[in-house]
């Protein structure tokens, strides 16, 4: 990619294409919407590097991250997940996925799908910053619409989904753009999101 990437990827080659094909790219897709919050999760107070590189396991401990079957977890679940040195073994996260699980199962019955209940939450352009530098980027670790997002995802039942740990989300999934100005992988993004159709709910907003 030429251009100048957003310097948080450094060279890591598994970091860059992250940035260059994920982050930032909108999503619709509720298994990878609710793998994302599960894994930002995890991630509290580690690296998201570090998670990265464990994803395949994460994948495979939970199932492929399919809401359904997550939300069936039990107890013999919580003690497999405890013992797999592949993944990060925090039983108040193992918890607390299961029953994210079985709440992002409850926002599919009420609105049709969680993207459609995600997407509300995202920031009108005009609340954007026209340029995205790399100061304003180190400033932003959460806005009025993640603390807004993460009282609803509270309300709803989910855990480990502080504002800091949405803003993460949303800056991953496409709500918000927040590639540094000038990085190719920004402009491919916004491309991206011009092309996006947002899901629509199929219940009035709480």
């Amino acid at each position: 990619m030429s251009g100048q990437r957003c310097w948080w990827c450094g060279e890591d080659p598994l970091y860059v294409a992250y940035h260059d094909h994920e982050w930032g790219f909108p999503v619709a897709d509720d298994r990878r919407l609710f793998e994302k919050l599960v894994l930002e999760g995890f991630q509290s107070g580690l690296s998201w590097l570090t998670i990265l590189r464990k994803r395949e396991n994460f994948r495979r401990a939970f199932a492929g991250f399919e809401i359904d079957t997550v939300a069936r977890f039990g107890a013999a679940d919580v003690a497999r997940l405890l013992g797999d040195a592949g993944i990060v073994r925090h039983r108040g996260k193992i918890e607390a996925a299961i029953a994210n699980a079985r709440a992002a199962r409850d926002l599919i019955e009420r609105h049709g799908s969680l993207a459609a209940f995600v997407w509300r939450f995202e920031p009108p352009p005009h609340e954007r910053p026209v340029r995205m530098t790399r100061k304003a980027l180190a400033a932003l670790g959460s806005t009025k619409h993640s603390a807004a997002l993460s009282k609803a995802l509270k309300r709803a039942g989910f855990g480990f989904v502080g504002p800091t740990t949405v803003y993460a989300f949303m800056q991953a999934m496409g709500l918000v753009n927040d590639h540094v100005e000038g990085c190719p992988a920004g402009e491919a993004a916004r491309r991206a999101r011009a092309a996006f159709v947002v899901p629509q709910s199929s219940s009035a907003p709480a």
